[in-house]
């Protein structure tokens, strides 16, 4: 928790000299269909998120976190970035999404400074570091590196039933949408190139 307080620190510093490349087209869908979930030998240990029994067959994601009140900050965070169109299109996305709690536990001012409009593409950059293309439930983790819609790897590890996304850990697996997935999780994850800021 100390190296994300201090990691995200440097950014607020560096937010203005930051010259991110960072486009709403980062966020597309890729055309290859290469992406497909592996399955995973964990899976049946995870609890089930209580929304998940839900009916989803018309809820896309940006739906979905909408109406989760746990995901109020990520949707306040997505509307900001102008990231729900994406969220709302076929997909497929898996989305690991910091609750409240997680937001919180950034150090005081982080969340302001990123929802101010001349810092939308810093924004884009963090959420989209979130997002992973495909549909990949708890039954299709499989351990190791996979590639986010950021461009950058995260490691997804499992233990005992227990789903880790970088340092933070699911906490609500299999939130079912339309057009994808979402796991909440309990920190905000950070690109590799922040980390090295």
């Amino acid at each position: 928790m100390t190296k994300t307080n201090v990691t995200f620190r440097k950014l607020l510093v560096g937010l203005a000299g930051l010259g991110l490349a960072t486009t709403m087209g980062a966020c597309a869908a890729p055309e290859s269909t290469s992406t497909a979930p592996t399955e995973s030998p964990i899976a049946e240990s995870v609890p089930e998120s209580p929304i998940a029994s839900q009916d989803s067959a018309n809820t896309t994601l940006d739906q979905v976190v909408a109406s989760d009140e746990s995901f109020s900050t990520l949707n306040a965070a997505i509307q900001a970035a102008g990231l729900e169109t994406t969220l709302s299109e076929p997909g497929p996305y898996t989305v690991f999404a910091p609750t409240n709690e997680a937001f919180e536990a950034l150090p005081e001012g982080t969340v302001d400074q990123l929802l101010l409009p001349e810092n939308r593409e810093v924004l884009q950059q963090v959420l989209s570091y979130h997002v992973v293309p495909g549909n990949v439930t708890s039954a299709d983790i499989t351990p190791g590196e996979v590639t986010t819609v950021e461009g950058s790897p995260v490691n997804i590890n499992t233990d005992a039933g227990e789903v880790t996304v970088g340092e933070a850990t699911v906490v609500e697996p299999d939130i079912i949408a339309s057009n994808g997935v979402v796991h909440g999780i309990d920190e905000v994850l950070l690109p590799p190139s922040f980390q090295a800021q």
